[in-house]
């Protein structure tokens, strides 16, 4: 039977001795030097106890080129400054973001990750094969091979639904092609030992496919531990304009609804807020050519910023804004973001539906606007902004406290070291 089990905290076994530090292999297509959550992660699973390696591609996101002392071919394994070994397999840069480009991209990774992976790792054992599966969901193959070839338990924490995300960013609308994608989907989650969701929203959608042949756990991503501490917004390298700066965070691409953002700051009529767009992505170019064509003052294009200057440009704002367009798969969707958001302590305006919004309104950490509804969104900047600070203060402080409670990284990576252990005892009893 398919069943959902609540993970606990301990690392002991039942007769209270501590067990045996776990060797853990995360699959990730991104890593470091890229900024993805997964990086915070292999960190958290580290201070906890856990041997870990990593099986990455050639960093080259976002600007699809790859970063300055690595090659698109090469391959070979270094060490992350933390001390860690990360094992690189060639892959196609993205390029620009084209269609035909982007798969090669993808399947550069599973072909070499398949292939030339398990070369690298010839000597070493693990107990756990961890894919971080943010689309596509093919990196799971990889994890496949190695769990055959390792013996080791596999657990992918799925991201994104597929094939839902691509039908809804419109990457994928033949119907034939769709049904072919959720075949291949349920392929690679049957390999799985367990299955981790983001979100709670996705169990039904993935049971739906896999029936009961794998368990699925409910594990959220994490925020990162700097923000909820300290961050002096006198250091940070962007400097935002004087006034009430709503600040936009991350990638800038088709699932983020960002013609509601434009829309709404052309509703705005107040000369004091401004919105001020931090990252990129897909869209970086339209957004440019958008905001010159509306004549849009209030909009401000800042560029993206390494990881570690995020804290302090988050930490000079005035409020924080997530948005995703409207549709059935990204009303269950966590965006990655708002863990971060709630730890930083500022108010949140959430444009978006389903379980992200849920967590908002639950966090009292913000004001929650239907997804798409850019009236509803300008209104609710305009109020945010006429609040009392010690309103707006009293909302960032609700978000951090909710932070600490559902995603600081420390007790979910213990968590996630329980799902290793569950993952890992069930394969053993598989093979009684």
């Amino acid at each position: 039977m398919n069943f959902i089990y609540p993970a606990t905290e301990g690392l002991q076994t039942e007769s209270g001795a501590t067990e045996e530090r776990l060797r853990v292999l995360v699959i990730s297509q991104h890593f470091w030097p890229e900024s993805f959550r997964i990086n915070e992660v292999v960190e958290s699973l580290r201070h906890q106890g856990c041997d870990v390696e990593v099986l990455a591609g050639q960093p080259n996101y976002p600007q699809g080129k790859i970063f300055e002392g690595y090659s698109a071919f090469g391959f070979g394994t270094e060490t992350h400054p933390s001390g860690y070994l990360i094992h690189r397999v060639p892959v196609v840069p993205r390029g620009r973001g084209g269609g035909i480009r982007r798969i090669w991209n993808y399947l550069s990774f599973v072909i070499f990750g398949g292939l030339l992976g398990p070369y690298l790792t010839r000597t070493k054992r693990y107990d756990v094969i961890f894919v971080y599966a943010i689309s596509p969901i093919l990196q799971g193959l990889v994890g496949a091979v190695f769990r055959r070839i390792k013996g080791a338990a596999h657990v992918i924490w799925v991201q994104d639904l597929w094939p839902e995300s691509l039908e809804e960013t419109g990457f994928i609308k033949n119907r034939w092609m769709l049904a072919a994608v959720e075949r291949l989907t349920g392929f690679i989650y049957r390999r799985a030992d367990l299955l981790l969701v983001q979100s709670r929203g996705f169990i039904g959608k993935i049971q739906a496919i896999v029936g009961d042949d794998v368990p699925i756990a409910y594990h959220p991503n994490p925020g990162d531990n700097p923000l909820a501490e300290s961050a002096s917004p006198e250091s940070s390298s962007l400097k935002l304009p004087t006034g009430f700066n709503v600040v936009f965070a991350g990638n800038l691409g088709t699932a983020q609804a960002l013609e509601t953002v434009l829309d709404a700051a052309s509703h705005i009529q107040d000369p004091e807020i401004c919105i001020v767009l931090v990252g990129s992505g897909s869209r970086s170019d339209w957004l440019r050519t958008q905001i010159e064509r509306r004549r849009l003052s209030n909009v401000v294009l800042a560029g993206r910023f390494p990881a570690e200057m995020m804290p302090r440009i988050l930490a000079q704002s005035s409020a924080l804004l997530v948005t995703l367009k409207r549709s059935a798969a990204f009303g269950l969707t966590i965006p990655s973001k708002i863990p971060t958001y709630l730890a930083a302590g500022r108010p949140i305006l959430a444009c978006l539906d389903g379980e992200a919004a849920e967590i908002i309104r639950e966090a009292n950490a913000g004001i929650t606007i239907p997804a798409e509804d850019s009236f509803g969104l300008s209104e609710a900047m305009v109020r945010l902004k006429n609040m009392p600070e010690e309103a707006r203060e009293s909302m960032g402080e609700s978000g951090r406290e909710y932070f600490k409670s559902h995603f600081a990284p420390a007790p979910l990576a213990r968590q996630l070291i329980d799902h290793f252990r569950h993952a890992r005892s069930k394969l053993a009893r598989s093979r009684l």
